[in-house]
């Protein structure tokens, strides 16, 4: 059971109101997540525009999702980690790119040194070395993509952390986690 309300959308106030009718316009729902969030406009209006944000972001729908997995089964966040698998789905990544992803692997070089990296910032909490860098550089990885990767998995801590701390139901189909 959640630790805080699951904000209903139709009886939400005008300040998170017309931003959960965007997410269920997007979703065709609104996830449980976003109801728990809603109990911060502020929490809300964040963590949607940095979805938005992304969205349109140098590393594409995909590998957003991959990264996303990684990070959710690195910290064992079952919500994340069901939301992911089923948006990476809908990204067009096969279950075994997403099991593999939440390993870390991937079956392209460049993508699962992406994702190790990932995987890195979230185990060392953002201390790690400039040879890390490097070896995302060796494998063609943009500074545009490097920073957006550290900035994914901000974000993607910010999702872990709200529902694993305030125990949101998760309402999507559940994933076994892989590491």
């Amino acid at each position: 059971m959640s630790r805080v309300p699951l904000i209903d959308p139709a009886e939400a106030d005008d300040r998170v109101g017309p931003l959960l009718g965007r997410i269920d316009g997007a979703f065709g729902t609104v996830p449980n997540m976003f109801r728990a969030v809603a109990n911060s406009p502020a929490a809300l209006q964040s963590m949607w525009g940095a979805f938005g944000a992304f969205s349109t972001g140098s590393l594409g729908a995909a590998l957003t999702e991959q990264i996303a997995v990684a990070v959710a089964d690195r910290n064992r966040c079952r919500y994340c980690l069901a939301a992911h698998t089923a948006l990476g789905g809908n990204a067009g990544l096969s279950e075994e790119s997403l099991a593999a992803a939440q390993r870390a692997r991937s079956d392209d070089p460049r993508t699962e040194a992406l994702l190790a990296f990932a995987v890195e910032l979230v185990e060392h909490r953002g201390q790690v070395d400039a040879q890390s860098v490097e070896a995302l550089r060796a494998h063609g990885w943009s500074d545009e993509q490097i920073v957006e990767t550290v900035a994914q998995v901000a974000l993607n801590l910010f999702t872990n952390y709200i529902n694993i701390a305030l125990d949101v139901p998760v309402d999507f189909p559940e994933v076994a986690f892989q590491g």
